[in-house]
């Protein structure tokens, strides 16, 4: 059951990956796809792995468009798997947008600790006020949480995301070993089995 999804979760993310040549392809990409697609870039390894995981969940919380695009160029001097980076930006899309801007900007607030009393403007002030001047008001107000609680967010997530993602590494080449290790057991044991006793 576990495997067939894990299964599934893995045909999906490779078919949601751009391809080494898409990447060529792309315009934005072009002047930079002799760097952006360097072999160390595109190997699975212990290090680039959560590097590419922490950049892509950044990127994809933080950056609204050209996610993909900045991921790529971030994993240039992070030497980050590409791939990976570019996938993980999809953890924002048109579904999750509005619940991790809501999240956003519950944790903004949180942390700054703002509510009601501190949102209320001088009663001098107030009195001056239009409801065009309320709004804009509110709305560079919430747009500063916001903005602050999704560097926040990506923040703690993006080191989540590379903790979890080097202890899933580490479990998956400890189960190959322990794998490998019992086969060549195994092996050994048949070959004792089979030779002809003296």
């Amino acid at each position: 059951m576990t495997k067939g999804i894990g299964r599934r979760v893995a045909a999906w993310t490779r078919s949601k990956m751009p391809t080494r040549e898409q990447m060529e392809a792309n315009r934005f990409i072009r002047p930079y796809a002799h760097r952006v697609l360097r072999s160390e870039l595109w190997r699975f390894t212990r290090r680039s792995v959560p590097r590419g995981v922490a950049l892509g969940i950044a990127a994809g919380i933080i950056i609204p468009l050209g996610q993909i695009f900045v991921a790529a160029m971030l994993a240039l001097p992070f030497r980050a798997n590409v791939p990976i980076a570019a996938a993980l930006t999809f953890v924002t899309n048109p579904i999750t947008t509005p619940l991790v801007w809501l999240f956003a900007n519950w944790l903004g607030s949180f942390l700054l600790r703002i509510d009601e009393v501190t949102r209320v403007a001088p009663v001098s002030v107030a009195m001056q006020q239009t409801d065009f001047d309320r709004f804009l008001e509110w709305l560079t107000g919430e747009t500063l949480v916001t903005a602050f609680g999704l560097v926040a967010l990506a923040a703690f997530s993006s080191a989540v995301g590379y903790l979890v993602s080097g202890w899933v590494w580490r479990w998956i080449v400890a189960r190959k070993r322990t794998r490998i290790i019992r086969a060549r057991r195994d092996r050994l044991d048949r070959a004792r089995h089979a030779e002809p006793e003296a």
